[in-house]
């Protein structure tokens, strides 16, 4: 099949797998799982940061970061489109009793200052108490401008707020704009940085940021069930793919490249945007559900909405991309 619909579908291929199996391991609980700790410390240098903590998932991360920086009754800074806020359960809320204040983004995925502004509470037990501001980079694809990020971090530092980055696909807009990790993470006092979307490995997130505030998280991730104990085995996927799978996340931007290109040719096709490996593009409403099974039947998965995104990745070739193309013109010239 040729699977569209994300870039958390990947498989670990036979040398990832026999990473794993080689792996080093004991019981992380205890600190004491080699191949998590290299990980960890890994990720933490890259990122330009003190320590590291491994995760089942991003979703997971990112919540003890948030209760990790905020206590219960204060509130957060973010997008109406951030995944931590959109399409994370609502866990802040539900799990660390924090109140999500979300602002529409930019057009690039920003959110304005000024609307950071009007948004942080003044000191009175009227209000929960602004402690954090939360970006995500990239965000729909988009790379967030790094002039923007270094202003919108020092703003939030000047008025006290913590800085946290939900880097789900930080390693794409690393790629993507030829910097190193470290540059886009240097402003934030957390990140989350996942390695089950762009990066191929099958489960895995690391937070990085100060001792003390990877000491927090790490009680958090107790209690919400993120210990685990022999993860050396699913730590060296993580190990694998920095080493095979970075430098390679330029050639998923090439095929969204050349999705979006294929596309735009289809008259009834609107690509709205592509950035990094994702493509955006409308659809008429009464295609959506006929063309999504035309697809299928021809071993593309995809999710067609009036609005669709297609994300290209490490198990989609450009003949992939190609032969997707070619069956959304059938379809419309049937």
């Amino acid at each position: 099949m040729i699977d569209l619909r994300s870039d958390t579908v990947t498989r670990p291929g036979p040398a990832m797998l026999a990473a794993m199996t080689r792996a080093e391991t004991g019981d992380d609980v205890w600190g004491d799982d080699p191949t998590v700790l290299r990980l960890q410390a890994r990720v933490a240098e890259q990122a330009g940061k003190e320590a590291g903590l491994f995760f089942p998932s991003g979703t997971q991360s990112n919540l003890a970061a948030l209760m990790a920086h905020c206590g219960r009754g204060d509130e957060y800074i973010v997008g109406q489109l951030a995944h931590t806020y959109k399409y994370e359960g609502g866990g802040a809320a539900v799990l660390g009793s924090i109140q999500p204040q979300p602002l529409d983004n930019a057009a690039d995925g920003s959110l304005p200052l000024e609307r950071i502004a009007a948004a942080i509470k003044p000191i009175d037990d009227h209000f929960a108490r602004t402690r954090l501001l939360a970006l995500e980079n990239t965000i729909g694809g988009k790379i967030l401008p790094p002039a923007y990020v270094a202003e919108a971090t020092q703003f939030a530092h000047d008025r006290g707020l913590a800085t946290h980055l939900d880097g789900a696909r930080v390693f794409n807009a690393a790629v993507g704009s030829n910097q190193p990790l470290q540059a886009l993470t240097a402003d934030f006092d957390s990140v989350s940085i996942c390695f089950s979307k762009g990066l191929g490995a099958p489960v895995g997130s690391v937070l990085v940021g100060s001792r003390a505030l990877i000491e927090s998280a790490h009680r958090w991730r107790k209690v919400l069930g993120g210990g685990m104990r022999q993860s050396g085995v699913l730590a060296a996927a993580c190990l694998y793919a920095l080493d095979h799978h970075v430098e390679r996340l330029a050639d998923d931007h090439a095929n969204a490249a050349r999705l979006a290109a294929g596309l735009a040719q289809i008259d009834e096709v609107k690509v709205m945007s592509h950035a990094t490996n994702m493509v955006f593009a409308q659809f008429p409403q009464a295609d959506c559900a006929p063309l999504e099974a035309w697809l299928k039947e021809r071993g593309i998965l995809t999710q067609m909405l009036y609005a669709s995104r297609f994300v290209t990745h490490l198990d989609v070739s450009a003949a992939d991309i190609d032969t997707f193309v070619d069956a959304v013109k059938a379809y419309f010239t049937r």
